[in-house]
């Protein structure tokens, strides 16, 4: 998604700065903002009309975060007669945050640049365990960070459970239970903790299907199924940081008893997990992945008992989302993971429950349901958006370039 929220920023007034150098370090960071939010795809006169900047001002500060290692200009690919228009882009020295998906059975790093452009440094499949998982991790990074020093201003990592404050994280299919991510992970320079599907809902309404939708539900389908309520752009946090679980809420009339202490957890009907129990395959631990995407292969086939599994698996899907869109009153319900298989796969059982459940008021304008547009990699794009949000401030921006000169 491009012009994603600007919250991070302050605003667009500049009304904090009281003195000219003030209003210009603003500026500048809202500069960057704008880059980095529309994927470094808009020219300099496009942006600076957006941002209400004087031509003058505009190429001031340009020329101040090109010498500062934090923005380089290209050519614009198509132009008309006269000076080539210039598009501001990341600097090849800028800043880079790394950006990590931990899922159940493997993770994945990745350096992103300002603007969004990831590139994808490493992927290894670990054992499920804290102690397997992440301390292998943490010695990648700290690879990686050698390598990539001075430019790496934070390390954003998502984690596919419930993080509390001080990065404690529980996954209760894993038998994760108060993991300290820091603590294994022993990591220098600042380090965002966050849940995956949290992540994925923040990477949709800046760069995907959420992007300037006031209320937005996103639901990431994987093992089992997670969520998230997007609001003006952010995912609410709730009280403690460990809001919206929806996947742990007695949606659809279940009573088996859940890993995580409750009972009829929606999630238990919907992921990996459903999806192989239906077929009386081994199932749960972080494993299974394979398994389930062939069985959405044999479904789209034709195979009967696998069409059974993802039709059973998309009905439960379309009855959860029904009982949440009529409680948030959502715009729009994203769909990220085998989320996107199933919708595709059995669409008129998922539509069909989702419609029976609507309250007769919102049958009229139900909200859109609609794939992710960022597929599984809401969760990576997320923690690097969670490190980009830190860094673009005055006072990091400020600080890099004292380091930088």
């Amino acid at each position: 998604m491009t012009g994603g929220p600007t919250a991070a920023t302050g605003g667009h007034s500049g009304a904090g700065a009281t003195t000219s150098g003030a209003l210009r370090a603003h500026n500048r960071v809202r500069l960057l903002r704008a880059v980095h939010d529309c994927g470094a795809s808009l020219t300099r006169s496009r942006l600076t009309r957006d941002l209400g900047l004087a031509r003058g001002t505009a190429s001031v500060l340009v020329g101040e975060l090109a010498e500062s290692g934090l923005l380089h200009e290209e050519p614009a690919p198509e132009h008309g007669r006269g000076r080539p228009t210039q598009v501001p882009g990341p600097h090849p020295r800028g800043p880079v945050a790394l950006a990590v998906d931990v899922r159940e059975d493997a993770w994945e790093v990745a350096a992103c640049e300002l603007g969004g452009r990831a590139t994808v440094l490493e992927v290894r499949q670990h054992d499920g365990t804290p102690e397997g998982a992440l301390v292998p991790l943490g010695a990648a990074l700290r690879g990686h960070l050698e390598r990539l020093v001075p430019r790496v201003v934070g390390t954003g990592v998502a984690l596919a459970g419930p993080v509390r404050p001080g990065g404690l994280v529980d996954i209760a299919h894993l038998r994760w239970n108060s993991v300290d991510v820091p603590g294994l992970l022993a990591l220098p320079g600042p380090l965002v903790v966050g849940n995956d599907t949290a992540f994925a809902g923040l990477a949709e309404a800046r760069r995907g299907e959420l992007r300037g939708v006031a209320v937005g539900l996103h639901l990431h389908v994987d093992f089992d199924l997670g969520g998230t309520l997007i609001v003006d752009g952010r995912p609410l946090a709730g009280a403690t940081g460990v809001g919206a679980e929806f996947g742990h809420m007695p949606l659809i009339g279940g009573d088996a008893p859940c890993m995580c202490g409750a009972y009829g957890c929606w999630g238990q009907e919907v992921g990996t997990n459903a999806l192989l129990r239906h077929l009386g395959l081994a199932h749960g631990g972080g494993r299974g992945r394979d398994h389930a995407e062939r069985l959405l292969s044999a479904a789209m086939a034709g195979d009967e008992g696998a069409v059974r599994a993802v039709t059973s698996c998309a009905g439960a899907l379309g009855r959860g989302i029904c009982a949440l869109v009529n409680a948030h009153d959502p715009e729009v319900v994203t769909l990220s993971g085998f989320g996107v298989d199933l919708h595709r796969l059995a669409p008129a059982e998922l539509m069909g429950r989702f419609e029976r459940g609507l309250m007769a008021i919102r049958r009229e304008r139900p909200p859109r349901i609609s794939p992710s547009a960022l597929g599984w990699r809401g969760a990576l794009i997320g923690a690097m958006e969670s490190v980009f949000d830190a860094f673009l401030t005055v006072d990091a921006v400020d600080q890099w370039r004292r380091a930088f000169s």
